[in-house]
């Protein structure tokens, strides 16, 4: 199906051409049609899915023959998002389909960790599509840079992280402040209990859409475990990219100081590597991935802040030095290659230590990777004792007991 038979003003899929939207994807094939016809939608999809443009199109269809009233433009869109990347980048998707529209949507983005006076000098005038996070957009209310009770159409891209990363309170105070009557577009890559609750208070008869996170095309990208020590991994990570000249290589940590920590041993060896995280300045952490773009950097050291909403094309590597907490999280960090049709390599190192949990997140992605060992790491280490689980999920996110399960164990009460 082309993008001409969504629906979509001759302007919008000139734009979507141009930015190599041939087809629509899954997610767009579904939330176009029904976002057009005003409906609220619950949409599930991994990142990578195209879902931006799949709410951004409909957004744009609407705000058509809108025009300022007392030359002050009036925010009808609202894009809320979790982290200041993903924000820019929204942005610059949102820019760029609307190039062609006329006339042109004034489109702002918002998000913290710089100075406020540039962002309230850009909403002179007011705008139409606002691109922000929760946090910077309620600081640009309370300076009387912008009011909400015009906004027609509320997105919510990535819920799921938008109320892990803490965001309730501050969603509640948003919420408080647009109209009731307005279409909800909530799109998340899972749906656990907060989200589902939010939705279930807020959407009006939603669309329910799922597409659900298949399992990567190998096809595209290349998958490979490697079994080795974890006092090993600095040195196995070393002699891969020498043995296969690997140019650019995003490499995975669970925190940030193992991020400033690994970055600063391959710097002392001889690589162009840096780390990406979120203790760093927006500046610099713009400053980070616009080189990292350039192939000014060999190797970027990150957290899972990368895992998504990021898009650097053409990037050839993705090691998870350590492994994701989740299945879910497996499939975001290596999206991050193998992109647009592009070919990629992901490549995972397992520990002793860690190896439960590495077949915990292959049966549930449903692969089964060879673990290869290269001469010279042949693994020393022995794995813990094994430990029952009465999920046996063995610490997989999203699965574990919460706290107030384990205090019902202790006190002898079953739910």
């Amino acid at each position: 199906m082309p993008f001409t038979a969504l629906g979509l003003a001759p302007a919008l899929t000139q734009s979507a051409a141009e930015l190599g939207f041939t087809a629509p994807t899954p997610i767009q094939q579904a939330a176009i049609p029904a976002a057009l016809n005003g409906s609220d939608i619950l949409a599930t999809a991994q990142t990578g899915s195209g879902k931006t443009a799949a709410y951004s199109l409909p957004i744009l269809q609407a705000l058509m023959g809108d025009t300022p009233q007392s030359g002050r433009r009036r925010v009808r869109g609202l894009v809320l998002v979790p982290t200041r990347e993903l924000a820019a980048q929204v942005g610059e998707v949102v820019r760029a389909l609307a190039q062609h529209l006329s006339p042109r949507p004034k489109v702002a983005v918002a998000f913290g960790g710089v100075s406020i006076n540039p962002q309230m000098m850009a909403l002179r005038g007011g705008a139409d599509v606002i691109i922000a996070t929760p946090g910077r957009l309620l600081d640009l209310v309370d300076h009387n840079a912008l009011r909400l009770s015009d906004v027609a159409h509320l997105v919510l891209d990535e819920a799921d992280r938008l109320l892990d990363l803490g965001f309730a309170e501050e969603l509640a105070r948003i919420l408080a402040l647009l109209p009731t009557q307005r279409q909800n577009l909530f799109f998340s890559a899972t749906f656990p209990p907060a989200v589902q609750t939010l939705a279930d208070t807020l959407l009006n008869k939603p669309v329910r859409i799922d597409v659900p996170a298949t399992p990567v095309d190998n096809a595209v990208i290349q998958q490979q475990a490697f079994l080795v020590d974890s006092t090993r991994r600095t040195q196995l990570l070393r002699q891969l990219i020498k043995d296969n000249s690997w140019e650019r290589v995003l490499v995975f940590v669970a925190t940030q100081y193992a991020a400033e920590r690994l970055a600063t041993k391959l710097h002392q060896g001889d690589m162009y590597a840096t780390s990406f995280h979120g203790g760093l300045a927006q500046g610099a952490r713009q400053q980070v991935l616009q080189e990292f773009k350039e192939e000014r950097w060999d190797v970027v050291v990150t957290t899972d802040l990368a895992a998504r909403g990021i898009d650097i094309e053409q990037l050839p590597v993705v090691v998870n030095y350590d492994l994701p907490r989740s299945a879910v999280d497996y499939v975001h960090r290596i999206g991050r290659t193998g992109r647009a049709g592009a070919s990629g390599l992901a490549v995972s190192f397992v520990s002793p230590a860690t190896q439960a949990h590495w077949h915990l997140i292959e049966k549930r992605q449903g692969m089964n990777l060879p673990l290869e060992v290269l001469p010279g790491f042949e693994p020393l280490e022995t794995p813990p004792p094994a430990t029952s689980s009465p999920n046996g999920n063995g610490g997989v996110k999203g699965k574990r007991p919460s706290k107030k399960d384990k205090l019902r164990v202790a006190a002898g009460v079953t739910k």
